[in-house]
């Protein structure tokens, strides 16, 4: 049976060059930033039954944990650097640990970001990872400083996660190779790391927030801290490639409120329209307009006309969903 100290040995200490003064092995781990760039951190726990299905593939499982948090970093604008893991095990199953730490290494490698320390015990599967990025001062995309007058932009797609949700709850029927196709989304988000650097790095955007728990109430945040209003085009959201192909009000509620998405939602002036498209092309990250930051308090929703649309969407909430 392998120790606690064993399974760290085995599945997570890796021989390589650091990035880290200090890494696994010592009470803490020694992290020196870059002269003149600030620190931008984030921590993330998913907890199985809650986040994930019970009997999740492992490394599936291991990409999603790090992506979710590499998506938070995404959202500020900052470099990924490091991550911590924490990770509480019913047991210490070697087939179990090898999945889930490639599919974690195969993400961080990605983002030459380097596992520098964390903890692991024995209790119900509970996964935390925090991760450590950084950017120059200044640059940060914050949830405060969209302007009146902002388009607001979506990288990529959004609700498949939601549909596929759907689909192994048995809420929506889906055919094997939809909910498969589907599924890939919600099992392995791409954090859109490239493109929230680009956008902090040449100033093109003011505001950004990456999607978790669904567009209306995670722009939702942006306009509470902004102190602003907007109205956002339901019909102009862009749906995954499974969702595209269903009826119009699904489609909307999924676009709109169905999280899991972990694309970026940023605002940035019309006068940024054609900076914009370059980033997201250097990137080749697709972007779409969907709406307009505005002073008027709240988020109204319209269809393709213009027409004010009355739809009762909610975001999910960990206490409340």
């Amino acid at each position: 049976m392998l120790s606690e100290f064993d399974l760290i040995k085995h599945y997570f200490n890796r021989d390589r060059p650091a990035r880290a003064t200090l890494g696994i092995g010592d009470d803490c781990a020694l992290l020196t930033p870059t002269p003149g760039m600030q620190m931008a951190i984030s921590s993330d726990m998913l907890v199985e039954g809650r986040h994930f299905f019970a009997g999740a593939e492992p490394v599936q499982l291991g990409h999603k944990c790090l992506a979710v948090n590499l998506s938070d970093l995404a959202a500020m604008g900052a470099r990924p650097v490091a991550c911590t893991l924490a990770l509480a095990l019913p047991a210490a199953e070697r087939d179990w640990l090898h999945g889930f730490s490639t599919g974690l290494f195969a993400l961080a490698d990605a983002h030459d970001c380097e596992l520098i320390g964390g903890d692991t015990t024995k209790g119900p599967l509970n996964i935390c990872i925090t991760v450590f990025g950084e950017l120059q001062p200044g640059h940060a995309l914050r949830r405060d400083a969209a302007k009146v007058g902002d388009d607001i932009w979506i990288s990529g797609t959004l609700g498949d996660a939601r549909l596929a949700l759907a689909g192994y709850l048995n809420e929506v029927p889906l055919d094997e190779a939809s909910l498969r196709a589907a599924a890939v989304r919600m099992h392995a988000p791409t954090p859109r790391v490239e493109l929230g650097m680009l956008l902090a790095q040449q100033r093109v955007a003011h505001a950004a927030i990456d999607i978790s728990d669904g567009l209306v109430g995670d722009l939702g945040h942006i306009l509470a801290r902004s102190r602003v209003g907007a109205t956002l085009d339901v019909d102009a959201l862009p749906a995954g490639d499974v969702l595209a192909t269903r009826d119009t009000a699904l489609r909307r509620a999924y676009t709109a409120a169905g999280g899991d998405d972990y694309e970026l939602c940023f605002t940035a002036p019309a006068s940024a329209r054609a900076a914009v498209l370059a980033a997201a092309g250097s990137v080749a990250t697709p972007v779409t307009r969907v709406g307009r930051i505005e002073a008027e308090p709240g988020l109204r929703l319209v269809d393709a006309a213009g027409h004010a649309l009355d739809l009762k969407l909610s975001s999910f909430d960990h206490f409340t969903s």
